[in-house]
């Protein structure tokens, strides 16, 4: 697997002369099934749209709405004429999107109308009133912004996204592979906000030559083939879609599947059975729910074959579902973060239960992987520390921000925060987060054992575990806990007393019908931690003192 010394712009050009009349991108709700050939006229006519503007190569172009097939114009068009891509998560609110807006300096703001609860055209017209045609003065937000493209409604100043794919004559053409060619590997290709949990977001800026190879790397490892047709429900503002999905299909020449706008299970089924998809992608909670689709079984999905599956831990019981029932018997699991665009670990495709559902597997061709101590000294196999990794993914650093780069990146390796232990065969195991970390009157808790262990409960369908303050101890362990039938808090006691120390037993219990999520699909510890703090009575207290004061309770 030879890393690819190439530009994005460069490898879909290879990709389109390789397979022009192959399917390159099917959208079943917006009726789009576009081959490379078309693809390509069509990004194109979008990237000389945007020259056509005034726009230079290095500009940022930002891109907000949920997925769509526009969504995969824009991307390749930044790409094809050297500008930096700038993806806004689609649940941003107003002061979201002026701080993501502020931090990268975008100039061209592509915009979907509304979706959801969210009215993308408000937000924008709120933040900058200049687009309606306020008098904002020059000194207003978003100073930088000189352009809003709209994909529906638009109003004021608002472009309409059609005008880019009206069809110029052949100078401007001429132009942008003028452009292209000097678009290098090493460029920056795209911004990516970090999730933001621990403060305003980070803008992580990753090259050409990072996200490429990793799209390309991620589908080898699955043994992706030209004619695989891959379903991407997962959201294309983040790494996972716009990499591991967009990127990956271009590197390979497979067919790029969108089956919503937003990830919906029977849409999912629905596009998998009608497109004969080989390759699906997910969190584990995007395939708890596809499997829990009450007539799951009336959907031909038996052309499935491998995937991708990452964001959390899967469990065992899931991931048996997922090989025999799905018949993704090759599935995949993928491990890695923004700021290393994105996957840096991969387990094979015939990689055990265990490997799949108890490890992150073995670091990715191309990647070097450490488990450091507080020093920055690798520890021997088996023992916790951060996992750190260097190679040709790691991001170029945070958009404007030398300091929290120099802090993350240290002699060329990358801190994760991941805390993480390596086995004598190279598979890694993740135990948690160092700011999830629960310290318990001195004691290290790891959120992940536990949820793993509460996991194994078979009226557990999923747990999320964290620390709340506690005046004697400093914190305590709570668990929010999604089931499938009634459970007590005697019942989650009983199922931990004996099999786990009692000092990692959840003190308290919040049983809930589910949990907050980010927009990418991961657990939100942080909205949980502020619930309990807002309101703590609800939940149930489990459990104080030794192991013999819980058997002695378990007993009575």
């Amino acid at each position: 697997m030879p890393l690819r010394y190439q530009a994005i712009g460069e490898a879909l050009r290879h990709t389109i002369a390789a397979r022009p009349d192959a399917d390159a991108l099917v959208v079943p709700h917006q009726g789009v099934r576009w081959s490379w050939r078309s693809l390509g006229e069509r990004v194109d006519r979008v990237a000389v749209g945007l020259l056509a503007l005034g726009l230079e190569p290095g500009d940022r172009v930002g891109m907000w709405g949920p997925n769509s097939a526009e969504w995969v114009l824009v991307q390749l068009a930044c790409a094809r004429a050297g500008f930096i891509l700038v993806t806004i998560n689609p649940a941003y609110r107003r002061d979201e999107l002026v701080h993501a807006l502020e931090l990268t300096g975008v100039r061209a703001l592509v915009l979907a109308d509304r979706f959801k609860s969210s009215d993308y055209v408000a937000m924008l017209l709120d933040a900058v009133p200049r687009f309606g045609g306020a008098d904002q003065g020059s000194d207003g937000p978003c100073s930088e912004l000189r352009f809003a493209i709209g994909l529906g409604r638009t109003v004021g100043d608002i472009i309409p996204f059609e005008r880019l794919l009206e069809e110029p004559d052949s100078a401007p053409f001429a132009h942008l592979e003028t452009i292209s060619r000097e678009v290098g590997p090493d460029d920056a290709a795209c911004i990516q906000f970090t999730s933001g949990t621990t403060g305003a977001p980070k803008g992580a800026t990753l090259s050409h030559f990072g996200l490429l190879n990793n799209g390309a790397l991620t589908g080898s490892v699955m043994r992706m083939r030209p004619e695989d047709r891959v379903c991407i429900p997962v959201p294309l503002f983040h790494c996972f879609g716009m990499v591991v999905g967009v990127l990956g299909c271009v590197a390979h020449g497979s067919t790029m599947v969108l089956p919503s706008e937003s990830f919906d299970p029977a849409a999912v089924m629905a596009s998998v059975e009608r497109e004969r998809c080989t390759v699906l992608y997910g969190v584990p909670t995007m395939f708890i729910a596809e499997l829990a689709l009450p007539d799951f079984g009336r959907f031909d999905i038996s052309s499935l074959r491998t995937g991708a599956m990452g964001g959390a831990p899967c469990p065992e019981d899931v991931m048996r579902r997922v090989c025999v029932d799905m018949e993704m018997r090759e599935v995949t699991i993928a491990f890695g973060m923004t700021e290393t665009s994105p996957v840096s670990f991969q387990t094979r495709t015939d990689a055990d239960l265990e490997t799949r559902t108890a490890t992150i597997g073995t670091a990715h061709p191309w990647v070097e992987a450490r488990i450091a101590d507080e020093t920055g000294r690798p520890v021997s196999r088996g023992k916790i520390g951060e996992l750190q990794i260097r190679g040709y993914g790691v991001m170029l650093g945070y958009w404007n921000d030398p300091q929290r780069t120099a802090e993350t990146i240290i002699n060329g390796w990358l801190r994760t925060g991941d805390l993480a232990a390596m086995d004598d065969q190279g598979r890694c195991r993740i135990v948690g987060r160092s700011k999830d970390m629960i310290i318990r009157g001195g004691e290290n808790i790891y959120p992940v054992e536990l949820e793993n262990f509460l996991r194994t409960h078979p009226a557990i369908v999923d747990v999320a575990v964290f620390g709340v303050p506690d005046a004697r101890l400093g914190e305590e362990v709570c668990a929010w806990i999604k089931t499938s039938g009634p459970l007590s808090a005697e019942h989650i006691l009983a199922h931990c007393a004996g099999r786990l120390a009692h000092y990692k037993i959840p003190s308290h219990v919040r049983f809930v019908d589910g949990f907050p999520m980010t927009a990418s699909g991961k657990m939100y510890k942080p909205g949980m931690r502020k619930a309990e703090e807002r309101d703590p009575t609800p939940r149930i207290p489990v459990a104080r003192g030794s192991e013999r004061a819980i058997k002695e309770r378990l007993s009575r």
